[in-house]
């Protein structure tokens, strides 16, 4: 019998798959086709302090291997999340869920970790640094070493549970960024968001999105986001969850294996709803395949 268990921050999972934040939603509307207490756990939708419409649209453009989005953080606001969201979803899921936190200033950030922090049902809290900061002339958080040390020092002075910061892909240097986050307390690191893409449609000769510009996801990204959690394990002592193109069993041993803790899956919970359903069932088969016995064995095999 294979073990698939990982432990994550002090919480144990019975395996190591996460749907990404923004393509499950809040839990609920699958846990209408499947039993969602298979899953270790899911990311829920990225909160902000205040209710957000999104971005105009078309927010959607496909590709080979992929798609662009530009949904722009659609959601009701904490306090909606906290009121209205959780309670549903605790009457499908009983597991520790992962609260994904957005903010446009620091104090946005702090805003909704302390808040969402209080929750019982929320196990870890994944604070997304990939929007753009409002007071620093609108450059991403996660794009500077400083800013990125900024948001977590100030989130973790304010939580108790796990803080987990969600690296953006868009830089030239993935790794001072996560050694940032780490010297200034965060638990984990998430990596990676999406990649920076465009399409334009040849009819109209304009960006298809309305945004023009959205994130880049799909299976075309996993050897990016590979080899970028590869050398972000090499010099963090901390937990990474691996995301990026993930769409199989072999995916998922793969990114352990440069280094991952976890995995998330995103863009392909958007193609197949079953996605996660059919990777958690199909794991401990590639494992047998592979002569691995237990998950936990694996983390940074490959270095």
């Amino acid at each position: 019998m294979v073990d698939t268990k990982v432990n994550l921050s002090g919480i144990e999972l019975d395996n190591p798959i996460i749907p990404a934040s923004g393509t499950f939603g809040f839990g609920y509307e699958f846990a209408e086709i499947y039993d969602i207490n298979m899953l270790g756990t899911f990311s829920f939708k990225g909160t902000t302090k205040e209710p957000r419409f999104g971005n105009p649209t078309p927010r959607i453009a496909e590709c080979p291997s992929g798609m662009i989005n530009a949904v722009g953080l659609q959601n009701p606001g904490v306090e909606k999340v906290i009121s209205e969201e959780l309670p549903k979803l605790k009457k499908c899921f009983n597991k520790p869920v992962m609260a994904n936190i957005s903010g446009f200033a620091v104090d946005e950030y702090v805003y909704c970790c302390e808040k969402l922090d209080k929750e019982e049902q929320v196990g870890w809290l994944e604070v997304n640094v990939s929007c753009p900061n409002v007071h620093g002339g609108g450059m991403s958080f996660g794009v500077s070493p400083e800013a990125a040390a900024e948001v977590t020092r100030a989130v973790k002075a304010v939580t108790t549970k796990p803080v987990y910061i969600k690296l953006s892909p868009n830089v030239t240097d993935i790794v001072s960024i996560a050694k940032a986050c780490e010297e200034a307390g965060a638990d984990g690191i998430s990596m990676i968001n999406t990649m920076l893409g465009m399409r334009i449609d040849l009819n109209k000769k304009k960006p298809i999105i309305a945004n023009k510009m959205g994130g880049y996801s799909g299976s075309a990204i996993m050897p990016v986001a590979l080899r970028m959690v590869y050398q972000v394990y090499e010099a963090v002592k901390i937990p990474i969850i691996g995301m990026g193109g993930i769409t199989t069993a072999e995916d998922v041993i793969e990114m352990m294996l440069a280094g991952a803790t976890a995995v998330q899956v995103g863009a392909a919970n958007l193609i197949e709803p079953f996605a996660c359903k059919n990777i958690i069932e199909e794991l401990p088969r590639v494992m047998e395949k592979y002569k691995i016995n237990s998950l936990k064995e694996i983390i940074g095999g490959a270095h």
